[in-house]
């Protein structure tokens, strides 16, 4: 279930070279972590439910990439990023969470290693 958490990788990422541009290093996720309007609008993006934003439908073209990859291309910064807003969800958005996992991660194929990077700097 934690493996989709990549899926919010890509409201922090967008591909560019070896890693995603730095661009979004400095993305301010505190109105996604202080606001649940905007924190599910983003998700019901992501999950083919409503408009998206130009940063989201950013995000979302890399979501499969960085979840396949577990963050491989992600900065540091992108990484810590990440796992703030995938807790996020999880924690206060069990229901949009289990529709991420379904959408992006059916088959579970990315469950260890995305438990294991969430885990990272807890």
């Amino acid at each position: 279930m934690k493996s989709v958490t990549f899926l919010f990788a890509v409201v922090l990422t967008v591909v560019a070279g070896d890693f995603y541009s730095s661009h979004y290093d400095n993305f301010d996720i505190q109105p996604l972590l202080e606001n649940d309007r905007i924190l599910l609008n983003y998700t019901k993006c992501f999950l083919d439910q409503g408009p998206c934003t130009p940063d989201a439908k950013d995000f979302k073209k890399v979501i499969p990439e960085a979840l396949e990859t577990t963050c491989g291309k992600c900065t540091p910064k992108q990484k810590q990023l990440i796992r703030k807003v995938i807790r996020a969800v999880m924690d206060r958005h069990k229901d949009s969470w289990d529709q991420l996992v379904e959408k992006f991660d059916k088959d579970k194929k990315y469950r260890d290693a995305f438990n294991k990077f969430l885990e990272e700097n807890k």
